[in-house]
Parts: structure tokens; C-alpha cells; sequence
């Protein structure tokens, strides 16, 4: 596939409306055998109905509040920042065979929902700010803020979700890694699972933009695209890193599904070695804290 840096990349989809879901990426569209993906804008009062059938779903809340009844349990308020750049994140993991509905308590709710096939007997699950552990990852200009929400280890089949904040002018997912074979090493230990991944893009201003290349190694597949905000760029396969343009915060969520409830990646070896450069941390990080909401 040709190089190309371009705002119409097979691998990029735009949002479709300004209200009700705005965003769907589903196994058939995208490609791939696991993932579904969705955003969704609601007015307050609005109700979204729906069931899980035979897949685990995770609910992020963007910005707003809602309440969720469900065949698994009550939740009379999810969510308490205005948007992503605003606070913690509050999610709600739900099971196969649940029943729910979801009702806007805000203004404007934004939330979005990563579902796949799942199996075994998980609980229906809140995720709290205070329980969304935060690492800063990365060096110098290539310094982020990593949010796990639904992390490795997390009591589901094969769902993992993070959020992720750049700071301006500054690299992400870097040195660019991959996650698309399955690899151990002798003694069983996971070396690199086989995921598919969806970023999912907000901007703190509504002119911001990120670019993100996806590529592999043998340059089969080589996009380079123009992320704004509300952009989903799929990630089949390959190497992915993402470049915050200077002056504008970036912030993505990543949803991910393939053959382990893992995160386990392989570096690009011919950029491997830029990890030894870093020294220090960029000090605007971390970007998004309890403290601020509480200020």
C-alpha cells in the first residue's frame, strides 16, 4: 500500500452525525474477526436500550452523566466529567446476556463502547476514577499519560481498554510498537499477542490534530494519517505511532480484542533504541488527575 499522508485513509472513519451514534466500526467494516466500536452522543432525558447477546461490552463515559439499569444491576450515575480533558474516567463493564439501558443525566452525554465474543462467567463491573491506575510512560518528547481502565488482568474474556493523553508537540505509542502475532517464548511466557485496536481521537481544541502512521515492517501496509477529533483509526496490524501536533492536546481511547486479555507488544528494532535516550519526563504530565476535579 502506498505511502501517503492523507485525511481519507481506508484505516480512518469519520463521524457521521452530531447526535445519537456517530462512530460504529464493526468486524465486517473494519476487516478483522473480534472488535466492535461505537460512540454515541445523547440529550438529557434520551434512553438507549440495548442487550449484550453473546459478547462482553466496556462503557467509557467521554463527558457527561448517565443512569444504567440493567439485568445485571443499577447504577443510578456513571460519570461526572464535562469531557475527556476534564477528569478521571468512569466505565462500566457488562457481560454476555445483559439487558440495559442507558438514560442521559446531562446536558450532553458522550460515551463510548468497545464490545467482542466472549466466554466463561464475568461480573458486571464499575470502573471508578479512583480505581483507574495511571502510568506515565515514555521519555522526553515522547512522554504520555496512560489511564487503564479496563487493564490486563481485569475480570473479562478478552476486552482491554486504556486512555491515552499526549501532550502538545509531543510523540505517542513510541518508539512504534506492534501487536499482530501471537508469540511465546519456551516457557510459556507471552511474548506478543494478536489484537486488533481502534484510537479513538478527542482534541482540547476543535481545530487540534494528531498524525498517526500505520505500518509494517515489509511495507505491505504503510498509512500515514490525519487525525481530528471524533476520528477512529483502525489498527489491524503493524506498527502504529501517533505525533501530537504542537499546541493542541491529544487524547485517544484505545479499545482492544484478539487472542489474550493482554497488552504484550513487540518494538519496532529499528527504533528500539531511542528508549536509551530518555533521561526525564516532560513535567506537563500527567495531563488529567483526581486533584484537578477536586480544585
Amino acid at each position: 500500500m502506498k505511502d501517503r499522508l492523507s485525511p481519507s485513509s481506508p484505516l480512518l472513519i469519520r463521524p457521521q452525525a452530531a447526535q445519537g451514534e456517530y462512530v460504529r466500526v464493526t468486524p465486517e467494516s473494519a476487516g478483522w474477526e473480534h472488535l466492535h466500536f461505537s460512540a454515541r452522543r445523547m440529550k438529557r432525558g434520551e434512553q438507549w436500550d440495548a442487550s449484550t447477546g453473546d459478547f462482553e461490552y466496556g462503557l467509557v463515559i467521554l463527558g457527561g452523566a448517565c443512569a444504567v439499569q440493567s439485568s445485571r444491576g443499577h447504577w443510578p450515575k456513571i460519570g461526572r466529567r464535562p469531557d475527556v480533558f476534564s477528569g478521571m474516567p468512569y466505565a462500566l463493564y457488562l457481560p454476555a446476556q445483559t439487558d440495559f439501558a442507558v438514560t442521559a443525566l446531562s446536558e450532553e452525554l458522550d460515551f463510548a463502547c468497545g464490545w467482542c465474543k466472549s466466554e466463561g462467567n464475568h461480573p458486571a463491573q464499575l470502573v471508578t476514577p479512583e480505581q483507574v491506575a495511571i502510568e506515565i510512560r515514555g521519555g522526553g518528547n515522547a512522554t504520555r499519560q496512560i489511564n487503564s481502565i479496563i487493564p490486563p488482568g481485569f475480570n473479562c474474556h478478552r476486552l482491554v481498554a486504556v486512555e491515552v493523553y499526549t501532550p502538545p508537540g509531543s510523540w505517542s505509542s513510541y518508539p512504534p510498537h506492534k501487536h499482530d502475532v501471537h508469540r511465546v517464548d519456551d516457557a510459556g511466557q507471552l511474548l506478543e499477542a494478536d489484537l486488533e485496536e481502534v484510537y479513538f481521537y478527542k482534541l482540547d481544541k476543535p481545530q487540534g490534530y494528531a498524525i498517526q502512521r500505520v505500518y509494517t515492517a515489509d511495507a505491505r501496509l504503510d498509512e500515514t494519517i490525519v487525525a481530528r477529533d471524533s476520528d477512529a483509526v483502525l489498527v489491524p496490524e503493524g506498527y502504529h505511532p501517533v505525533a501530537s501536533a504542537h499546541g493542541y492536546t491529544t487524547y485517544y481511547l484505545n479499545f482492544l480484542a484478539g487472542s489474550a486479555q493482554s497488552l504484550a507488544n513487540a518494538d519496532d528494532p529499528e527504533h528500539a533504541w531511542i528508549k536509551q535516550t530518555w533521561i526525564n519526563t516532560d513535567p506537563r504530565v500527567p495531563l488529567v488527575t483526581l486533584a484537578m476535579e477536586r480544585s
